[in-house]
């Protein structure tokens, strides 16, 4: 993976957010590659196609590229709010790839994975309405908020100037995809239960210990009134995908 991008395709645009676009757009097409299958490179969709920037021509997974010239934070802005929840409900959501690059040599710092079956709905964080002055009066977009990703989903791929091996890539992207068996509806919860349990910061816990995030859980999920019953049930489906371990009743561990 080449880390610098060519800066003088952006020449001919005045707009600062075109000349970035085009600049890693195009540096994506011959660099970024496919997580879920060995395919080393990925296609450029068409212009202006809704939602998708890339597809994989092996497996033909949908990717997106947002690059940004300040540091990764727990907050990315996006698009439209209601087009990300209709997403995710539906199941449509692309794989994102975050990026930060440095704008005075136009080169990759940070990357950021975070595939399309990690996305809870209590990620997508509503922005106010455009004022009626605006040119788009009334649009509500929405930030990403990356703090409400498992840690296991937000994979990186170059940390700090440092290209992290496709094969790492690819076994940690391995090990999150069980997820995308589960149905939408469903995933929402067991993400939001697998990103309290990371909070813990323990290799073993209790379900007592999970049940500490219960009214945060029961914000999220206002019409569940058996919040510690559907943690419990959380946690035997990430025992059962993986996640974790259960040495005995009421004792859980980090499958690492």
């Amino acid at each position: 993976m080449n880390l610098s991008m060519d800066g003088s395709l952006g020449d001919s645009y005045h707009s600062n957010s075109q000349r970035a676009r085009v600049i890693t757009e195009a540096w994506g097409e011959g660099n970024l590659f496919c997580p879920n299958c060995a395919s080393q490179n990925l296609l450029r969709h068409q212009n202006n196609t809704r939602a998708f920037d890339y597809k994989c021509p092996g497996c033909t997974f949908d990717f997106q590229l947002k690059g940004q010239k300040s540091r990764i934070g727990d907050q990315i802005t996006d698009g439209a709010f209601s087009a990300m929840i209709e997403a995710i409900r539906r199941d449509a959501t692309p794989n994102f790839f975050f990026m930060q690059y440095e704008l005075a040599d136009w080169s990759v710092k940070n990357l950021l994975l975070v595939p399309s079956f990690a996305f809870p709905e209590s990620a997508i964080i509503k922005r106010k309405a455009l004022s009626l002055t605006a040119r788009r009066a009334g649009w509500v977009g929405c930030n990403i908020a990356l703090n409400r990703i498992p840690l296991d989903a937000r994979i990186p791929v170059v940390r700090e100037g440092e290209v992290i091996p496709a094969s790492e890539v690819r076994a940690k992207y391995r090990h999150v995809k069980p997820l995308k068996e589960l149905k939408a509806k469903e995933r929402g919860w067991t993400l939001d239960v697998l990103t309290a349990v990371r909070r813990l910061g323990k290799a073993q816990f209790t379900t007592a210990e999970t049940y500490g995030f219960a009214r945060e859980l029961e914000e999220l999920h206002p019409d569940n009134r058996h919040v510690k019953d559907k943690i419990r049930q959380q946690l035997q489906v990430l025992r059962d995908r993986g996640f974790l371990i259960q040495p005995e009743r009421g004792v859980w561990q980090v499958k690492r």
